[in-house]
């Protein structure tokens, strides 16, 4: 078991009024998994990341990684955000070197390792650019190199391909499976995008509206390698039937 959550809440306080955002959260990702969380807009999917991530803390409820309750996860967790943050002043190179820069790890042995994946990753040959000219698809790989880079087993994204564009969107998901499948990590990931949840996921996991609870866990199934075209497909066709009818439905 990669990450197992039980009875988790968190609650804000906003100009004196007291917000419900998570309410009795339970959900268990295993090794290797690829999972999406789904979810009706602002119920609570980036608060459940952050959690997760560290950068929050629950008011109750119990966070285990890797079989261990963790008091503090800062560190533990690869987290890549909504927007790719990356520092206009640094080159694509030195973007990606930041994580294990964090980490202590010596230049050369950063410079080495991020010389390995450059290729991997579409990156070759844009080592010395900065940000300014590259594509929106561009940086989000150096983005998600980052963030692979600081050596973690369990990674979330959060809606890390909603700004794109259709087109370089479906690129992107393809990759990142293909990225995915070959390294072996553990990802979570927020989307509002069904599609794209079928397309990558193992497990998708809906919430409710706010306060969120899991309401429906769906296991996907569909053959690997998966590319865009299979959207026509019958049983892709019935899964995301069953996924749209939990994200409207009253019912938990």
């Amino acid at each position: 078991m990669k990450l197992q959550v039980r009875n988790l809440e968190k609650c804000f306080t906003d100009k004196g009024t007291y917000v419900n955002v998570l309410a009795d959260i339970n959900l268990d990702v295993y090794d290797g998994e690829f999972v999406s969380v789904i979810g009706p807009s602002g119920c609570g999917k980036t608060t459940l990341l952050n959690c997760i991530s560290g950068l929050e803390e629950p008011d109750s409820g119990l966070i285990n990684i890797e079989g261990e309750e963790s008091q503090s996860r800062l560190g533990r967790v690869g987290y890549m955000p909504q927007k790719d943050l990356l520092f206009p002043w640094r080159t694509v190179l030195e973007n990606a070197l930041l994580g294990m820069e964090i980490r202590g790890h010596s230049r050369i042995e950063s410079r080495k390792r991020a010389g390995e994946l450059m290729e991997r990753f579409g990156l070759d040959g844009f080592e010395y650019k900065t940000p300014s000219v590259l594509s929106g698809g561009m940086r989000q790989r150096v983005a998600f190199m980052r963030t692979l880079m600081t050596d973690q087993e369990l990674i979330v994204l959060d809606e890390p391909f909603g700004a794109l564009d259709a087109f370089t969107r479906h690129q992107m998901q393809e990759w990142l499976v293909d990225i995915w499948s070959s390294m072996g990590k553990t990802i979570i990931l927020i989307t509002h995008d069904v599609d794209e949840a079928l397309l990558l996921s193992d497990r998708v996991i809906v919430l409710t509206a706010r306060p969120a609870s899991v309401k429906l866990v769906v296991n996907v199934g569909l053959p690997r390698p998966r590319r865009y075209r299979m959207v026509t497909d019958t049983a892709f066709i019935a899964l995301k039937e069953q996924l749209i009818r939990a994200l409207w439905s009253d019912e938990v």
